[in-house]
């Protein structure tokens, strides 16, 4: 039987019915059975602060942490606010990398989906997020890139993901599946 990795999805907007935790859900559907997908939660997080990430770390900090332990990989699915990465998100990367050598992010395999209303599909976002993993020690799936603008019309009103999109999502999360099995340690 092949491996189960277990993968963190980190998702940057905190809206329940967010384009991106629709798209984050659709990918975990559609992944194949040597991934299994969970969306961690972000929004409860404090503002990471060194002066209260002291021993004990808050509870939040210390469960959040812990996630992204016991995770093989992690995928990052996030808008773009004001061409830059979301605060929450931005937030969560900060958590997860500290206290100094002691990253939950280092070494997992990675990938960012950004998606939009707007035409350029969360590029920016997609690109800053990008040099932080690289920083962190993350091996990062280069191909394909994944910003989908018009994500807005990815969705029927039941929340139904539309035929256009689903076969790019399944090449996506396939590409995503074999660099999993490439990297993880493990």
């Amino acid at each position: 039987m092949s491996k189960v990795y277990n993968v963190a999805v980190l998702v940057g907007s905190l809206r329940k019915a967010s384009i991106n935790r629709k798209l984050a859900l659709a990918l975990a559907d559609l992944a194949p059975a040597s991934l299994k997908l969970q969306v961690v939660e972000i929004g409860e997080l404090p503002l990471y602060n060194e002066d209260i990430d002291v021993d004990p770390a808050p509870a939040a900090y210390a469960s959040f942490r812990a996630q992204l332990k016991t995770a093989d990989a992690v995928l990052f699915v996030t808008p773009e606010y004001n061409r830059s990465i979301p605060a929450p998100l931005k937030n969560a990367v900060d958590v997860g990398s500290r206290p100094y050598g002691q990253s939950a992010f280092s070494g997992k395999p990675a990938a960012v989906l950004s998606a939009s209303p707007g035409a350029i599909g969360g590029f920016g976002a997609n690109h800053q997020l990008r040099q932080a993993l690289v920083f962190l020690d993350m091996p990062l799936l280069q191909q394909p890139e994944a910003y989908l603008g018009g994500a807005g019309s990815f969705f029927d009103e039941a929340g139904t993901l539309g035929e256009g999109i689903k076969p790019f999502l399944q090449k996506f999360i396939d590409a995503y599946a074999a660099w999993v099995e490439k990297t993880a340690k493990g």
